[in-house]
């Protein structure tokens, strides 16, 4: 199993995406400080997590979500899974 994941930053509120295998491990790796990129934003909380069944899948969905740029369109994903709804292309914003 493979798992996208959207970090936000406790600190500023600005998010961070990726894929890993383990999304609990990767957490606590980022808020240690290892990855340069989130360091200086620490503390950061799991804010959105998509389960895949290959490399290939996450991949794929990771280039997507980054791909938007958005951060209404992580917002509209994180409020998807708060509300236990599965989001769709006819309800994404800038669609």
């Amino acid at each position: 199993m493979y798992f996208v994941y959207i970090l936000q930053s406790q600190k500023d509120q600005s998010d961070y995406a990726s894929i890993t295998v383990d999304a609990e491990k990767r957490l606590l790796f980022n808020n240690a400080g290892y990855q340069r990129y989130t360091k200086a934003k620490i503390p950061w909380q799991i804010v959105r997590l998509e389960q895949f069944n290959n490399k290939r899948e996450a991949l794929i969905r990771e280039r997507e979500i980054k791909k938007k740029k958005s951060k209404r369109y992580i917002e509209w994903l994180i409020d998807c899974q708060n509300r236990g709804v599965v989001p769709t292309a006819v309800g994404a914003p800038g669609l």
